[in-house]
């Protein structure tokens, strides 16, 4: 900002003076993003102690009006909505940025649903059923190196991690995140009042230098995806994974959060961040990809006291997550023909993305098939410009500035999700996507160079 705006906040005590700064906020005359006065400056020119300009950016910060961002100072809140997954309503376009599972590989859970008949569950009891606790024991049981594990149940990935930062942070305390991010991992810390701090991801997922940089700064929790990251579709490596570990054996007691997204249907190997030691620790596995976005249920394991807190959020009579719904999942995972259909499922998802990268890199755009539903494109030059272009010969892309958290440059990639797309289809949105780039200034590699 030009102005000292410490010429219009006033006030004696911290509720006038964050009073004050809530006016100017709500009159526009303070804006997303910018900032607020140095606290000792602000102390100074009101005449009042340190101490109380500090409670009145505390309130701010508490009333999400404000968020704190280490040396980058105070600033206003960007109350902004962030972009969600999904269709786009009310599009004439072919929408190729939904991030959607195919929905013809979505199990028919007609069959089960007629077997599911069974006492009913009252008050009281378990948050998750017991033969789907067995079930999920196993799931998950081989892949943790903790050897005591708990298991809940929450309504989908993005609940689980919702709760799990929840009971372990305040407002205004610091999360790692990937950058780039995962759109509703973006959405949960910003409405959380979190502060996320931005850790890169490369081709074998999130790097070392990244977590130890957001570790300094004070993380209190990390997010991260072993496989399939989305948008990038980075899959941890052995040797990524295990100095990330290292890196992460002198903070046992910060949270880490694994979102398995993909799971059933990834086709690279779990590897954790999760060290045998490391004392505050969730998995995230949600059925969503593989089951449907509807099947709103998730399996989160966890160390005992991360357990017990998530479950107290869970207490049967007020959020659990439904019985019934329970075991619909269980019938499904447990059908021979459904899990052969889940494979079957992951292999198509595979083999989609990598003819397109394969179609992209003989046009002159060198494009590689990550793990997951999307891929994640490079290009030339900025992706708004080519998504522009895009939408003039009628498709609806994703661009990657949507999945960014650090104030680089502008992004150049574009996020496809182009797994439905019939051949002819994929060979003209290829073939579109090269002109586009070209219509937009930017220059294709030449053969033989990809």
């Amino acid at each position: 900002m030009d102005r000292d705006m410490t010429l219009e906040i006033t006030g004696r005590s911290a509720a006038d003076i964050a009073a004050s700064v809530r006016a100017l906020i709500e009159r526009g005359v303070l804006l997303p993003g910018d900032p607020l006065p140095p606290v000792r400056g602000l102390a100074d020119d009101l005449g009042v102690n340190r101490n109380t300009a500090v409670a009145a950016y505390r309130q701010l910060t508490t009333a999400g009006m404000v968020v704190t961002r280490g040396r980058g100072g105070t600033r206003v809140a960007d109350r902004s909505p962030v972009a969600q997954e999904g269709f786009a309503a009310d599009s004439v376009l072919r929408d190729v940025a939904t991030g959607n599972p195919d929905p013809d590989l979505i199990p028919d859970p007609s069959r089960a649903l007629a077997g599911m008949a069974g006492r009913p569950v009252l008050y009281g009891e378990p948050v998750i059923d017991p033969d789907l606790e067995r079930w999920a024991a196993k799931w998950v049981g081989a892949d943790l190196a903790p050897s005591d594990v708990r298991l809940t149940i929450t309504s989908g990935a993005a609940d689980a991690v919702d709760r799990l930062l929840a009971q372990a942070l305040v407002r205004d305390d610091a999360v790692a995140l990937e950058d780039p991010c995962f759109l509703t991992s973006i959405h949960t810390v910003r409405v959380g009042g979190y502060r996320p701090v931005p850790i890169p991801v490369d081709d074998e997922g999130m790097t070392v230098d990244g977590l130890r940089s957001a570790l300094e700064q004070g993380v209190r929790a990390v997010v991260c995806t072993p496989r399939a990251q989305n948008p990038t579709g980075a899959s941890l490596s052995d040797r990524r994974a295990a100095d990330l570990r290292e890196v992460l054996a002198d903070h046992p007691y910060v949270l880490v959060i694994e979102d398995d997204h993909f799971s059933m249907l990834s086709r690279s190997p779990y590897r954790s961040l999760i060290g045998p030691a490391h004392r505050r620790w969730a998995l995230v596995r949600s059925v969503s990809k593989f089951l449907g976005p509807d099947m709103c249920l998730a399996v989160t394991a966890s160390d005992p006291e991360t357990a017990d807190r998530l479950a107290m959020r869970l207490t049967p009579g007020t959020t659990w997550v439904s019985h019934l719904l329970q075991r619909l999942a269980l019938a499904l995972v447990t059908d021979p023909d459904i899990v052969a259909g889940i494979e079957a499922a992951g292999a198509h998802y595979a083999e989609r993305n990598e003819a397109f990268a394969a179609r992209l890199t003989a046009l002159g755009l060198p494009a590689t098939a990550g793990d997951g539903l999307n891929l994640w494109v490079a290009l030339p030059m900025p992706a708004r410009d080519v998504s522009e272009q895009l939408m003039r010969r009628g498709w609806l892309v994703r661009a990657g500035d949507e999945f960014v958290l650090s104030d680089a440059p502008a992004a150049r990639r574009l996020r496809l999700t182009v797994h439905d797309l019939a051949d002819a289809e994929a060979e003209r949105l290829a073939a579109d996507i090269a002109a586009a780039v070209r219509a937009a200034g930017g220059r294709l590699a030449p053969p033989g160079m990809e």
